[in-house]
């Protein structure tokens, strides 16, 4: 009996997740309702609270699963062989299309606060350093003198500066690049970056 209540629990929670996921995708994170979530999955209202915490705890789960699915659209098996300048290229061009393609998901991976005197799981913040990971390893190839300290530093920055470029041409600012030129701006940067790394 209490193994078919836990897969019960389980199968509920994996709905929730995936029906939030379908209105963060349409509408975004901030029309995000717990009432409409548990209707799209036939269930009271309470229900959601006997697998999740809170609404946020939904989004929290909600973002754990993006964040698999960009590191899945980023850690390709075809680029593992290549250059560490091409594999960063492609980092940057996977991070674009993922950014493009779901971009209400993406937002919601920087967008979403936790309450006041909440923090974020560890388990959720160490999912976001995968990105960190997958920069600094490329890197290490450029400039193998480099510190393991030195390179994570790096690989945030170079992300940070991705991520800014990406975030403000998405959302139309005046200083952003057109959509049609954002993809080959940021490659050449990249390029112009690990060309500079490479020379040090």
């Amino acid at each position: 009996m209490a193994k078919k209540t836990q897969e019960k629990r389980e199968d509920l929670k994996l709905r929730l997740i995936e029906a939030a996921r379908n209105r963060i995708e349409a509408d975004g994170l901030s029309n995000l309702r717990a009432r409409d979530v548990t209707q799209d999955v036939g269930c009271a209202l309470g229900g959601l609270y006997t697998v999740f915490a809170d609404l946020d705890d939904l989004i929290i789960h909600v973002n754990s699963a993006t964040l698999k699915e960009l590191e899945r659209s980023l850690t390709l098996a075809e680029v593992k062989d290549r250059s560490p300048t091409d594999r960063l290229r492609n980092l940057g061009r996977g991070y674009l299309r993922f950014a493009a393609t779901k971009r209400n998901l993406w937002k919601a991976l920087f967008d979403h606060r936790p309450p006041e005197g909440r923090p974020t799981p560890e388990w959720h913040l160490q999912e976001h350093m995968f990105l960190m990971g997958v920069i600094a390893e490329p890197l290490a190839e450029l400039q193998p003198d480099m510190s393991e300290t030195a390179r994570a530093i790096r690989a945030r920055t170079l992300f940070g500066a991705v991520h800014g470029v990406v975030s403000i041409s998405l959302e139309g600012r005046f200083v952003g690049l057109p959509i049609e030129s954002l993809e080959q701006e940021l490659d050449d940067f990249i390029l112009t970056v690990a060309s500079g790394a490479a020379t040090r």
